[in-house]
């Protein structure tokens, strides 16, 4: 397997003598007492039980995607509500929004593990540095998205094939959704700053608000609830960009008034070209590794099309569920990540690999029980998103042949972001790109055409291909490359 580019340690152009501690920066910069700093702004994660580590950044990062999760199913329920058209629709105009959701999340990548790495090196003045410059790249990177996006939706949507009645529900829905996945990104943008400086609470406030939010006000504006008017599925879409100025504004505050570790201000700010690139450097394989993922799957709707707007909800569906797996796994591994980068950066390489390890130990009890309910209870779950026999019968096998890879799922999703949030995006890239390119696309082809399984060829090939590249992972977490230590 190819290696990745040696990155040689960097510091900031303005400072480039790391402080020797967290209080010592707490000295140099009295202006930060104005807010009250609790303990995950002040922890050093470096010292300690790791396990224990581990778990005070987890919780909150994975209640965080609990509440993603609930929220994301609750559209689900509501869109089921208006009928299958509306999963399908729901299914497909997501598919391209985390394609582009992805790709910048990538580039949070980078910025996570050179803030990480830095608090680790307790040099603060550079984290911050950072931070402004991941800033500017995410709002040039949201304006192109959001003009392109809004432009192409309907042509993106008709390539597919789609039938009229999942265009007609998708093509609003999506629109308004690209205003609100540029809000998403600077959350999480915000939220991943503060997540690898150590606090996992303040992105949980933030990101409870967003979800309470959204969960509300999306039934009012899809169904028209009192004298509010009916939007349909782009209620949701609606309600989501509301909710998210609400938590991206709850980030921002923590780190303008200086009440977490990192201090977000634009006194002499300048733009450091020579910083983005480094940050681009690092996040691009991760960006690529991302927005593959939703190309893919891209792939993967244009096999399910044909066999009709059932399989296709259903197939939606299944995703849906997928990502009830992955959301947990993902905190857990930036967690990892986030704890295994400062002990990098503070020169501790074996207790970055023990926080990956107990990462995975989390990570297994919540894959498997996840699969035992999703492989007993498939058609009481199906069945609660639309009645339709059919439906249920399709999205119950469904769901039940990829519990059976949830196992592989998770673990696969724990080293990825693990290894990102290190700083270690190249390996991931090659593993993603080549098992998904030349295994799985080609078998889900294979079987859905031409063999018995029709559809259901399809969740078979990405169970195989998620267990092949738990296999090929768990390889490179052994051999230890990624366990570079020094500030990127």
């Amino acid at each position: 397997m190819a290696e990745e580019p040696t990155d040689q340690p960097n510091t900031s152009p303005r400072s480039t003598t790391a402080v020797s501690s967290t209080e010592s920066d707490e000295k140099t910069a009295p202006h930060r007492r104005r807010g009250r700093r609790s303990k995950y702004a002040t922890k050093d994660l470096t010292k300690g039980s790791i396990p224990k580590n581990l778990w005070f950044l987890a919780w909150p990062q994975i209640t965080e995607s609990f509440l993603s999760v609930v929220d994301q199913l609750a559209d689900l329920v509501w869109a089921g509500r208006i009928g299958f058209h509306a999963i399908a629709g729901l299914g497909v105009a997501q598919t391209f929004l985390m394609m582009t959701m992805t790709a910048r999340m990538g580039l949070d990548a980078g910025m996570r593990s050179m803030i990480s790495r830095a608090v680790g090196a307790k040099n603060i003045e550079y984290a911050n540095h950072v931070m402004l410059q991941a800033l500017t790249l995410t709002t040039m990177y949201s304006a192109l998205v959001v003009v392109i996006g809004m432009v192409l939706t309907y042509p993106l949507l008709r390539i597919m094939g789609l039938s009229d009645e999942v265009v007609s529900e998708a093509g609003p829905y999506m629109r308004i959704q690209f205003l609100a996945m540029a809000m998403m990104g600077y959350q999480r943008l915000t939220a991943g700053a503060l997540q690898s400086s150590g606090d996992s609470m303040t992105p949980l406030r933030a990101a409870t608000v967003t979800r309470v939010t959204h969960f509300v006000v999306s039934p009012i504006l899809i169904f028209g609830i009192w004298w509010f008017p009916t939007f349909g599925l782009a209620g949701a879409a609606i309600a989501n960009l509301i909710a998210q100025v609400l938590g991206v504004g709850m980030n921002f505050r923590a780190l303008v008034t200086g009440t977490s570790r990192l201090h977000l201000t634009f006194k002499g700010y300048y733009i450091d070209w020579a910083l983005i690139w480094r940050v681009v450097k690092v996040g691009v394989p991760a960006s690529v590794t991302g927005a593959q993922r939703a190309v893919s799957q891209l792939i993967v709707v244009s096999l399910v099309v044909p066999f009709g707007d059932v399989a296709l909800a259903a197939y939606a569906l299944s995703r849906r569920a997928e990502n009830t797996v992955n959301h947990a796994s993902r905190g857990l591994g930036r967690s990892a990540g986030a704890l295994a980068g400062q002990n990098l950066g503070a020169e501790l390489p074996e207790r970055a690999k023990q926080s990956v390890m107990w990462a995975q130990v989390y990570a297994s009890v919540a894959s498997l029980s996840i699969a035992a309910v999703f492989l007993i209870l498939s058609e009481p779950v199906a069945s609660l998103f639309n009645s339709d026999p059919e439906f249920v019968d399709k999205a119950a096998l469904w769901l039940q042949i990829l519990a059976i890879g949830y196992f592989s799922m998770n673990a696969v999703q724990v080293f990825t972001q693990s290894f990102n949030t290190t700083g270690a995006t190249f390996a991931p890239m090659v593993v993603t790109v080549s098992t998904m390119w030349a295994v799985e696309l080609p078998l889900a082809f294979v079987l859905s055409q031409y063999t018995a399984l029709e559809e259901y060829g399809i969740p078979w090939a990405i169970v195989v291909g998620m267990t092949l590249r738990l296999f090929i992972f768990t390889w490179y977490y052994m051999r230890g490359k990624w366990l570079r230590t020094g500030m990127i």
